[in-house]
């Protein structure tokens, strides 16, 4: 059941204000339909009702309500799904058409800085009807240009805008990949959604499943930018524009054009080091988060945070409550399980910073519950088991709020995960072994049980039984599996996979490029920060956004992300490396920051993560579904998957010899995604 809990204020003596203001655009699920010159003619009204068709696939996006606009003679329609954060009157509408008539839009997100961009542009003449971030937007695009309204922005979209003078559509996706936008070409038709599911809507949608993109899932556990599932389909890539121009062809794909670029930003910023004293930089990055939270606590409906206890969350919510004249509200999840309850740490920090807590226990069967509606809530092949609890948790706040802050990016910025620590220590001393003699050693020791490696542990480790560090066993499997690796980045791209060997698994397919496989397309920095950099463009857009945004639009609810304020990022990449992963203590600058707000013995804990014991669930509850699934009969007959290493994995997870969740669960995840689906 729920509990609140709140106490007095601890914040900082500083000035305080209500959170939330007015005007930001709505949080909605976008679709369109570009129909090239020489297709069938089609009836008026045909065209946006094929559009509204798609949206409305999207409605869980935006229950709130619809619009749609078409040019029958240009065969474009634009369609949407709204959901009301603010600015209800008409001037708010989307598609959106400019003051002069010439751009249309219809945008996924929320323009945090409108309220600047808005007085700027009136100071130069620009006149607005309403008060929404989108007619801003519009009137940035008219006044400037696309590139420098963009440049200006800050935000988290996806959008696609229409120029009718010069009959060209222009795609565009925010710099971190926050907001979905997925193309591609149906038939004569080019196509465009904030899901896929939407694509599937249109009748002339008939794509298969791209083998060596699921390759490429297979590894990682999600689909990598800019691919998409479905053959001749793509995934906009985060900080890009695509335009499609009147003379493009169907089947032909125009490439997208970056406006923000991810390793040009990390490279200029680590050449231009910032140049004070780590206090000097700690003051810097507390008003940096600071003013991002600010920006983000714009709404004219109930807003509120994520928080699991962590720093990132607890930064995040100790920002908003510095920042708020009442308590902030706070949602977190807590489980019965052993060594995966956050609620007991969540619940001391939302007392000592004073928010209105609400956090409820859920019992394996409630979380076991969740797992069929996954195929359709991810809608492409998801499988990060943290899935779950993210969407308990979505639903949860949306019983109270219909915004909520998450704490995702910290990790990545400023070196929290396992893998920078221990890949670091690792490979500091692996690196002076001859390869062969590692190689040897790797095979040697990977035939050793992860029970084995767990009582190991026990016996050697000087942390005390019953400590919630998880599964060390298989965190030393892991390492041992890929120590023989050829250099630090063969090692991260180890690190970073389910299956090591995907073509060995998918019938009929290599591997779909991506930049985590090429690291000549890395910068040249030192070994963690090149993986930071892997995490930043691959798995921030692939994992962690996907799974905020599915879980929490599932819900109609809008997560903002104040962490992956660009502005931030570039930041954090100017400071050394030794003020984010200091004498073996991750995240040591923004520990910092939290430290002014939070005491350090309520967050000083061992690195949890937002998980479920999916190993053991496999092997109990889940069993025979996951069996259903992963029969040798089931395997062969779907085509997809070679069933001998398949099997050999799911006999060894269930004998405990290893633990191969991970591994199983990607191809569950696409299995269950598969039947859900059908045809279509």
């Amino acid at each position: 059941m729920a509990r609140r809990a709140c106490s007095r204020d601890h914040r900082p003596r500083r000035a305080r204000r209500q959170a939330g203001g007015r005007n930001v655009g709505p949080m909605c699920g976008i679709a369109g339909v570009v129909e090239r010159a020489g297709a069938s003619p089609r009836s008026r009204g045909d065209l946006a009702a094929l559009a509204q068709r798609m949206a409305d696939r999207l409605a869980h996006r935006g229950p709130d309500g619809s619009g749609r606009w078409e040019d029958v003679d240009a065969g474009v329609a634009f369609a949407q799904r709204r959901l009301a954060v603010i600015d209800l009157s008409p001037t708010g509408a989307q598609p959106m058409t400019s003051a002069s008539g010439r751009y249309v839009i219809v945008c996924n997100g929320e323009l945090y800085n409108f309220r600047a961009l808005r007085a700027t542009l009136e100071a130069q003449g620009v006149r607005f009807r309403g008060t929404c971030d989108t007619e801003v937007l519009l009137g940035a695009i008219e006044t400037w240009g696309l590139h420098e309204a963009l440049e200006r922005a800050n935000g988290m979209f996806a959008f696609a805008l229409w120029d009718t003078r010069d009959r060209t559509l222009q795609l565009v996706r925010d710099r971190l990949g926050e907001k979905p936008c997925y193309y591609g070409w149906a038939g004569s038709a080019f196509v465009f959604a904030s899901e896929c599911k939407a694509l599937r809507a249109h009748p002339a949608f008939a794509a298969p499943v791209d083998r060596s993109v699921l390759g490429s899932y297979l590894r990682f556990g999600y689909v990598p930018q800019p691919w998409c599932i479905y053959e001749g389909f793509r995934q906009l890539p985060a900080g890009s524009v695509l335009t499609l121009g009147p003379a493009m062809r169907p089947a032909t794909l125009p490439e997208p054009v970056p406006y923000w670029d991810a390793r040009v930003a990390v490279e200029r910023s680590a050449a231009s080091p910032f140049g004070g004293s780590p206090e000097d930089a700690i003051d810097a990055l507390d008003e940096l988060l600071r003013d991002s939270v600010r920006l983000r606590l714009e709404s004219d409906v109930p807003l509120g945070a994520f928080l699991s206890g962590g720093i990132d969350s607890s930064t995040v919510v100790a920002l908003m409550q510095a920042q708020s004249t009442t308590p902030v509200r706070t949602f977190s999840i807590g489980s019965p399980i052993e060594g995966y309850d956050e609620a007991v740490d969540a619940r001391a920090v939302a007392k000592h910073l004073g928010t209105d807590h609400t956090e409820v226990y859920v019992t394996p069967e409630e979380a076991l519950a969740v797992v069929p509606e996954l195929p359709a809530v991810y809608d492409e092949p998801f499988a990060d088991p943290s899935q779950v609890p993210t969407l308990l948790v979505s639903r949860l706040a949306r019983q109270s709020v219909t915004v909520s802050l998450s704490g995702d990016g910290g990790d990545e910025l400023f070196a929290g995960y396992n893998r920078y620590v221990l890949g670091r220590a690792v490979w500091k001393r692996a690196r002076h072994v001859p390869p062969p003699v590692r190689r040897a050693a790797s095979r040697m020791l990977g035939g050793i049980s992860t029970t084995t490696w767990d009582r190991a542990h026990t016996f050697m480790s000087r942390v005390p039984s019953g400590a919630r560090m998880r599964t060390p066993g298989d965190k030393i499997a892991k390492l041992v599996d890929v120590v023989g690796e050829r250099d630090a980045d063969a090692m991260y791209v180890a690190l970073a996979s389910a299956w090591r060997d995907p073509a060995s698994v998918v019938i009929g397919a290599t591997e779909a490029a991506t930049v985590v496989g090429d690291p000549t397309a890395w910068p040249a920095l030192d070994e963690t920060s090149r993986m930071m950099f892997c995490d930043l463009v691959s798995y921030i857009p692939g994992d962690s956004l996907v799974k905020l945004d599915r879980a929490s639009m599932a819900v109609a609810l809008e997560a903002r992300v104040p962490l992956l304020d660009h502005r931030l990022v570039e930041f954090a990449w100017q400071l050394p490396l030794d003020w984010k992963l200091r004498n073996g203590v991750s995240k040591w600058a923004l520990r910092q920051v939290l430290a002014r707000y939070v005491p350090t013995e309520l967050v000083d804990r061992p690195k949890m993560g937002f998980d479920l014991p999916i190993d053991a669930w496999l092997r109990g509850p889940l069993r025979d579904w996951a069996e259903g699934l992963l029969s040798e009969r089931r395997l062969r007959d779907d085509g997809y998957f070679r069933a001998e290493p398949v099997r050999r994995a799911w006999d060894e997870h269930c004998r405990g010899t290893r633990n191969w969740s991970y591994r199983l669960w990607a191809v569950l995840m696409f299995q269950a995604w598969r039947a859900s689906i059908g045809d279509k």
